[in-house]
């Protein structure tokens, strides 16, 4: 068994999903579980639909469901044209539409957008592209079962970014797939869209198609979970800074998971927890190109220093900085347990006898967090920030290869440098502005004059 995961972009038109189905075609024999994310495009107009309604614009919401409308019941068209089927999965269509429509008038009615709400909005998007996509398969010849992955997907209730009950997941996916799988049948579920255990609609947040592939692959311990894109797999760099960016063709999972975490957008940063306690390969490949080696993730992948270069800015730099720290137990542990308490996520650390600096993604309840902060000491904040991590599992181990990486930044200014516990990444804070020149320098230095 394999679960094969397609992206929006490999589900986005007729011709990606007659592309989509081939591939499919070619993979039955290890009978898979596809997963499908919404039409591309669409995850962002329900959210800004979703926004509109609530803000007393719901004629202009109205407009803006009626053109999904009309987008998805042109693909059912063109992927099925006339007869039987094509009435029954247009109908399905439009009374799901008809739902949203309602859905919207309520939101506006009330002038109020809930996280719950909002992802009742949001998962209209897979629950119209699984059953479209499912009866274009039966059309060519393909036995798929459309299943609704929201008896699968069972998650709490924090709405907006679920999490998933990994036991109940599994039992779940013996309950709903492994029957059809042995009955030969090709299950196609929505990624991205779960439920509570009392049948409430969530989501896992954006990008979550991926994981529930990764969580779906986990639960029935298949051999390899597939993560169609529109992309050769993951590169050295993000190709839109560095045109010169090489496919990389196998890496380990720690490696990629630290790339996804640190800007990566080919992964979503919870793929590969799901995998790596199952030991399960993960491959990403281009639907676009599936004749293409893609890339490969397993734990023997061999150790290079510098396996990829990523980064991000909009990043914030927080400092708390007090001589009462010296010596004094429970500091550091107390001031993460604010951040704790706030649900703000601390992506790069340093810290010294009488400091600490951690960087953090967003301002979102920052400045009741700085408010609780000053009890440890004075506190300063640096916005405009960005994160360039150097990642290799032997980067730790290699002094010459850190020294290249730090003299090939040059005169860029450097706020803060991090090594990870495990010397598999190399992290240093600049300007948010230089974030693309520092990648650039680094990719020259490691990958292109070393060539």
């Amino acid at each position: 068994m394999i679960v094969a995961k397609f992206g929006g972009t490999s589900v986005g038109d007729t011709a990606a999903i007659e592309r989509t189905a081939a591939i499919v075609r070619g993979r039955l024999s290890r009978h898979p579980v596809i997963v499908v994310s919404a039409l591309a495009g669409t995850t962002n107009a329900l959210l800004e639909l979703a926004a509109q309604s609530a803000q007393g614009q719901f004629i202009v919401a109205l407009r803006g469901i009626e053109m999904l409308r009309d987008r998805h019941l042109a693909v059912v068209d063109e992927l099925l044209g006339d007869g039987e089927a094509a009435a029954d999965i247009a109908a399905d269509v439009s009374v799901l539409f008809d739902e949203l429509a309602h859905l919207g008038e309520a939101l506006s009615v009330l002038g109020d957008l809930s996280p719950r709400s909002l992802d009742a909005v949001a998962a209209y998007g897979e629950r119209l592209s699984a059953p479209i996509v499912t009866a274009a398969f039966l059309q060519r010849g393909i036995p798929a079962t459309f299943v609704d992955a929201r008896r699968v997907m069972v998650t709490d209730a924090t709405f907006g970014k679920a999490l998933p009950q990994v036991d109940a997941i599994a039992d779940a996916a013996r309950e709903q797939l492994l029957p059809l799988l042995r009955a030969g049948r090709v299950p196609v579920l929505g990624g991205y869209i779960g439920a509570t255990a009392a049948g409430i609609t969530t989501t896992l947040g954006r990008g979550g198609s991926d994981y529930s592939a990764a969580l779906f692959g986990a639960a029935l311990d298949v051999e390899a979970i597939e993560i169609w894109t529109d992309v050769d797999g993951m590169l050295t760099a993000d190709p839109r800074v560095i045109p010169a960016a090489r496919a990389i063709e196998h890496i380990r999972f720690d490696e990629a998971a630290e790339l996804a975490s640190f800007g990566a957008k080919v992964l979503h940063p919870s793929t590969i927890a799901p995998a790596v306690q199952r030991s399960i390969p993960v491959f990403i490949y281009n639907s676009h190109r599936p004749e293409g080696h893609g890339t490969r993730i397993t734990f023997d992948a061999p150790r290079l220093p510098v396996r990829a270069i990523a980064g991000r800015a909009n990043v914030v730099l927080v400092n708390v900085k007090s001589n009462k720290m010296l010596g004094t137990p429970g500091v550091v542990r107390g001031i993460f347990a604010i951040f704790e308490r706030f649900s703000l996520s601390v992506d790069v650390i340093a810290t010294s006898e009488v400091s600490v600096s951690v960087t953090v993604d967003a301002d979102h309840h920052l400045d009741a967090v700085l408010g609780e902060l000053r009890a440890f000491g004075d506190v300063t904040v640096e916005r405009g920030r960005g994160i360039v991590a150097i990642v290799g599992s032997g980067l730790g181990g290699h002094t010459p290869a850190m020294a290249r990486a730090l003299g090939a930044l040059g005169e860029l200014r450097v706020h803060m440098c991090s090594l990870s516990a495990s010397g598999i990444n190399l992290t240093v804070i600049v300007d948010g502005d230089q974030v693309h020149e520092a990648m650039r320098r680094l990719h020259r230095a490691f990958f292109e004059d070393a060539a």
